[in-house]
């Protein structure tokens, strides 16, 4: 039988999402987790692989097993066996032709900024601290010429292994809470980095360095060495992965730090 998981993490203490010799991951410690339930060794699927220090709040995965266990042991079963910076959000049955990556038809991920003179001394970690002031309506306005569907090759990483460099943005925003700024951004897929490219060139126009339209240039250039560095990895994180409704996920509320718009 095939379970789907819905995974959150902290990411500060990973070297990122996939298992590797050596090194701490997610996936090594939820599958560890598994097998000390199952009694049998277990490969998990993700919707999305996150880069070191990378956070998630909806993250996907499934994995096969022909042992008949309540649900309940995959998630408190489960939560019980983790870190503390790992938990497991629900767990469901689901039909074999389910797939936590290929089935998947949109993902979301927020990027969150403490834009503040002073660092913070609670909800430190997770978070990039940006001391500068920064304009979010500025930042939103130059973030639009994104949506569609384009080719991101300035916003691509120089190790990306994707085939194409076209994605479709369906939608980006960047609003303030309080001394907090949130950049959302909803596609069909992503290339490694890309969130975290965008985000580092729109620092840049939100402090006042760029023009707004300097966001589109960079898209039109298609040249990674003329757009800003990559921004740091706390602050970003993979909140949702949408699925066609028959597979009816479970849809958890991403929290008050994360207020949907």
């Amino acid at each position: 039988m095939r379970i789907a998981l819905g995974i959150e993490y902290q990411g500060g203490a990973y070297r990122g999402w996939q298992k590797q010799a050596d090194v701490p991951s997610v996936q090594k410690h939820v599958e560890a987790a598994l097998e000390n339930i199952l009694r049998h060794e277990v490969h998990i699927t993700c919707a999305g692989r996150t880069d070191a220090g990378v956070n998630a709040t909806g993250q996907v995965v499934h994995f096969d097993t022909d042992l008949e266990r309540p649900i309940k042991a995959y998630d408190r079963g489960l939560n019980t066996k983790m870190p503390h910076d790992i938990a497991i959000t629900w767990a469901k049955q689901m039909p074999d032709d389910f797939h936590a990556r290929f089935s998947a038809i949109e993902r979301r991920y927020r990027y969150i900024i403490y834009n503040s003179p002073l660092r913070p001394g609670i909800l430190n970690t997770g978070i990039t601290h940006v001391y500068q002031p920064l304009d979010a309506d500025l930042m939103h306005q130059a973030a639009q010429c994104l949506v569609g569907k384009n080719d991101f090759t300035t916003f691509r990483a120089s190790l990306c292994q994707a085939k194409s460099p076209v994605r479709t943005v369906k939608s980006v925003s960047v609003h303030r809470q309080g001394r907090y700024l949130i950049v959302d951004i909803l596609a069909n897929a992503f290339l490694h980095h890309m969130v975290r490219n965008i985000v580092g060139s729109l620092l840049v126009i939100g402090q006042g360095e760029q023009p707004v339209e300097w966001m589109a240039q960079l898209l039109a250039q298609k040249d990674r060495k003329l757009a800003a560095t990559t921004a740091k990895p706390n602050g970003l994180y993979l909140v949702k992965v949408v699925y066609a409704e028959p597979f009816e996920l479970p849809d958890i509320p991403i929290g008050p730090l994360f207020l949907d718009n």
